[in-house]
């Protein structure tokens, strides 16, 4: 079990969504919070509303994680506003899309492994050391069940994710017996901004059609249990977990969904997609920025 009252936490990616929603669930069980984004606007107006509540106000600090050098900056940072960093929630995420021979390793391809691969371990190394000296502390890292398919297009992205999933559970035996806690979140499709952006891609409704859409809110309530309750993993929507314990049955299941899809594209639509590498997240190329910001619009919680 971890103690999160008073615990000083660390929550990237804090400025929407599934880490928007955990570390205002965090605040509420006592955390000492330091949240981190790309947009200040949204990180002070999450620090209002917990301030608001009557709890202690988080420290807002500002990184981009896609570049490197920011997640050592961002670290020593937290560890000046909040002393000890007991808790740190790797969620910050960004992606590309395309088709795997475009992405190669250009920038947009380098960009989406800086913040969802390098950027965690960077944050692991500075903060995972003086864990293990005072023999407590706990490490979420989201990953995705992006790890198990290949949907054309995703295949980028879903390499990022994979390489911080075996890293993770390397790192779950790695510190067995240490006092360090590590917890793996395999989120599925979750009702946040991102969902804009996949839809991009053709045929993919016909995949995230056979999950579920989760609640923000929901994984972060799983997140918090998760830390109180000493669990190493949570897959939500738990539907997800079948791919999960199965990914061979589910890697031909989705081959099958996306061959067909592909196979009802004309043929100047596919060469175009071949062709086309968009970076998407918050900072994202325009067209991904914009079908975010359409999906926040349409899905807006009052």
């Amino acid at each position: 079990m971890i103690a999160i009252d008073g615990a000083g936490t660390l929550v990237t990616g804090a400025s929407s969504g599934i880490g928007r929603a955990t570390a205002l669930r965090l605040a509420r069980r006592g955390a000492r919070l330091a949240v981190a984004a790309r947009r200040r606007e949204l990180l002070e107006s999450l620090a209002d509303e917990i301030t608001a509540e009557g709890l202690l106000r988080p420290v807002v600090l500002v990184a981009d994680l896609a570049q490197r050098g920011a997640a050592h900056a961002l670290a020593q940072a937290a560890m000046e506003g909040l002393g000890d960093v007991d808790i740190l929630v790797n969620n910050a995420g960004g992606g590309v899309g395309g088709a795997m021979h475009a992405v190669g390793d250009g920038d947009a391809g380098r960009e989406a492994f800086e913040v969802n691969y390098w950027s965690p371990l960077a944050l692991l190394q500075d903060l995972v050391p003086p864990m293990r000296r005072r023999g407590r502390g706990a490490v979420v890292d989201v990953t995705s069940m992006a790890q198990v398919i290949a949907w054309p297009g995703f295949g980028a992205y879903a390499a990022t994710k994979a390489a911080f999933a075996l890293a993770t559970r390397t790192m779950q035996t790695e510190l067995y017996g240490s006092g360090v806690h590590v917890i793996e979140v395999i989120p599925g499709p979750v009702d946040t901004a991102v969902q804009g952006e996949t839809r991009l891609l053709p045929g993919i409704e016909r995949m995230l059609a056979t999950s579920p859409l989760g609640k923000p809110e929901e994984l972060a309530a799983l997140i918090v249990r998760a830390l109180e309750r000493g669990r190493h993993r949570v897959i939500y929507p738990r539907r997800n977990a079948f791919a999960f314990v199965l990914p061979g049955i589910a890697r031909r299941y989705i081959h099958r969904l996306a061959t067909r899809s592909n196979a009802a594209l004309d043929a100047s639509r596919r060469e175009e997609l071949l062709g086309t590498v968009v970076r998407s997240g918050s900072m994202g190329d325009p067209q991904a920025r914009e079908a975010r910001e359409s999906w926040e619009r349409a899905h807006a919680r009052r």
